[in-house]
């Protein structure tokens, strides 16, 4: 995993989230279609099936790229907050694609067989508490823990301000199973700040000249 690969995955992940999430809002009204009857969500899902099940297979293959980027990602610096980093990393993709995989894997079957009580006790476990709760909570800390590990030096304030705006951001909506007004709306708003952080972060990586940090352990290990 060097810097340039990294990099590439950064702006795969970044790519391929936005693209598959503004196809299925038009073939699915997603994500607003989650918020509706168990019954308007079947009946919508089987009217497109072929192309929900395919972008959410893309959707969840981007959240996949995340467990790569935090491995690229961790040696970058040697400090304890990056060694957290990539567990935590690891973490969000996975718990990404099993919520995110539950369309492409269980819900054709659900609705074939019009079980509803199957797809709600999946869509509350899998999607709502493990992909989007858990989800949520570790993308926006694996984040913090990443701008911590590398300071302000990485880029001056900027990199952080928007890193961190958008962590918090994505960080509201584990409140949105409570009904929060307005939570939603902030998490949609989190979730562009931090692609446009993923593609500052990939630019970063590509062009500056510099080493990404200048901590003892990176230098001890370039020198080694």
């Amino acid at each position: 995993m060097n810097r340039k690969l990294t990099a590439a995955l950064l702006i795969t992940a970044a790519v391929l989230t936005n693209v598959a999430f503004t196809a299925l809002g038009s073939v699915f009204h997603y994500p607003d279609i989650l918020k509706e009857p168990t019954d308007t969500i079947l009946t919508s899902f089987i009217a497109n099936e072929s192309a929900v099940v395919t972008w959410f297979i893309v959707l969840a293959a981007s959240a996949a790229l995340f467990a790569p980027i935090a491995l690229g990602v961790g040696r970058l610096s040697a400090n304890r907050p990056m060694r957290i980093a990539v567990p935590v990393g690891i973490a969000a993709a996975v718990v990404q694609v099993v919520g995110l995989s539950r369309w492409a894997i269980l819900v054709p079957g659900y609705a074939d067989r019009g079980d509803r009580d199957a797809f709600e006790t999946a869509h509350h476990v899998l999607g709502t508490l493990i992909g989007e709760t858990f989800g949520y909570a570790l993308t926006a800390a694996w984040t913090l823990l990443v701008l911590a590990a590398l300071g302000r030096a990485f880029t001056g304030w900027w990199f952080p301000a928007l890193g961190g705006v958008s962590a918090i951001l994505i960080a509201t909506g584990v409140a949105s199973p409570l009904g929060v007004p307005g939570v939603d709306f902030l998490n949609f708003i989190g979730y562009v700040l931090f692609s446009v952080w993923l593609l500052a972060f990939a630019a970063l990586l590509l062009f500056r000249r510099t080493p990404a940090t200048s901590t003892p352990a990176v230098r001890a290990g370039a020198a080694a």
